[in-house]
């Protein structure tokens, strides 16, 4: 028995681009990369990374709630409430508890832990905050975004590294099809630009060192990559299936056709040497939407820009596809926002379909001649697409790709 489709309606985008859906899909057709000396990493070696620029926390969720909790839900949030609002969902007019959350989040926030554990380190106990734990963990941030809907369906916060946000989206297709739930609220949302978290990064030698040129820094699959930058932000999708987005009078921007994951089972960090997982990963996606590698016109690739991960890659795409379609790789213009990038790429392919046009990868003055990609680089690319993947790996060997289609 053929399952329903399972649709986007609603897409919520905070990123170095900009804040919302629209100033972020300008910024990725202008093609600008956003990496800048990051005043608060000046005492490190890496010292830049992609942020949202202008993010008013106060303003833009109010300044309690903004101080009660930290960036990454706060991002989390915003990107939730505008995917709502595009998919003209009123939570008060559901059965809450047919609304579900489902976020991935790559790890715990380490935005206040140096203050609280300097105070543990002091033997000042009685001055940690008794919000230190609910404001960091993973958990919190779709427990935030279900606060704020009201929504009482299940609420889950997925930890698969990099993966994390396009996994995220599988967990909310499968309840849509189980029948758990009417809405999942889903996507990702993290931020990597925290002194702690940029120091790990840089110590496991995985970022780019080019801190004479934070902005050319960032550049997937070409001959002089030498590490990812670190970002953040939110990328938020509303899903429905398409009967109860039909019922309700909503207009589906795309449709989630297929998931597939995998894992290396090969080490701690490093990729497949042959990008095994990966390709296993994508083929389970086109299995699962009844396509064949043909069909797809358009790969968001992960694309970090380290040596070893943008190789491995391709080395995937060319075992699943023999000519692998048309590639771009979002992280050159945004940097890599960890267990949100999967969230925020996904978005990104739905406005790609639904626009019909490929934002350019920046940064690619060189093609690495070992990669035989057509990767769009300069300028947007338009395109006749009917179905695109978005790739999301992380360590671990976590591998979660999403294959989404236009609206027939």
């Amino acid at each position: 028995m053929r399952r329903e489709e399972v649709v986007v309606t609603g897409v919520g985008l905070v990123t170095p681009a900009g804040v919302g859906a629209d100033a972020t899909w300008q910024g990725m057709l202008d093609g600008r990369p956003t990496a800048a000396t990051d005043p608060e990493l000046a005492d490190l070696d890496v010292d830049f990374t992609c942020r949202v620029p202008g993010f008013d926390a106060g303003r833009l969720i109010g300044r309690s709630r903004a101080w009660r909790l930290d960036r990454f839900a706060q991002l989390a949030l915003v990107g939730a409430r505008e995917a709502v609002a595009d998919a003209g969902l009123d939570t008060s007019d559901r059965d809450p508890a047919r609304v579900a959350v489902v976020l991935g989040v790559g790890s715990n926030s380490l935005e206040r832990y140096p203050l609280e554990f300097g105070r543990l380190n002091e033997k000042r106990a009685e001055r940690i905050s008794p919000l230190a734990i609910v404001r960091s963990v993973p958990s919190m941030v779709p427990a935030e975004v279900a606060l704020d809907l009201g929504a009482r369906g299940p609420s889950l916060a997925v930890a698969t590294a990099c993966a994390s946000g396009t996994t995220a989206l599988g967990i909310a297709r499968d309840l849509l099809c189980g029948g758990s739930c009417d809405v999942v609220v889903t996507g990702g949302a993290e931020s990597g630009c925290l002194p702690g978290v940029v120091a790990c990064f840089q110590q496991m030698r995985a970022l780019s060192g080019r801190a004479h040129d934070p902005a050319g820094a960032s550049r997937p699959f070409d001959r002089d990559r030498d590490g990812f930058v670190l970002g953040e932000g939110a990328g938020i999708l509303v899903l429905e299936r398409a009967g109860h987005a039909v019922a309700r009078g909503a207009r589906p921007r795309a449709v989630l056709a297929g998931y597939g994951a995998s894992s290396d089972a090969h080490d701690l960090a490093a990729p497949h040497p042959e990008g095994r997982g990966a390709a296993e990963a994508m083929r389970a996606a086109l299995r699962d939407a009844g396509l064949a590698p043909a069909d797809i016109g358009h790969v968001n690739a992960h694309g970090t820009s380290t040596q070893l991960n943008d190789a491995v890659e391709f080395r995937a795409l060319h075992e699943v596809f023999g000519q692998p379609p048309v590639v771009t790789a979002n992280k050159s213009v945004l940097g890599h926002a960890l267990g949100g990038a999967g969230g925020i790429e996904a978005a990104l392919t739905v406005l790609t379909l639904q626009h019909q046009v490929i934002p350019p990868t920046a940064n690619l003055d060189a093609l690495d001649p070992a990669i035989d990609l057509d990767v769009v680089h300069k300028s947007p690319r338009p395109a006749r697409i009917r179905a695109a993947l978005s790739n999301s790996f992380g360590f671990g060997g976590q591998n979660a790709v999403a294959l989404f289609t236009t609206m027939t």
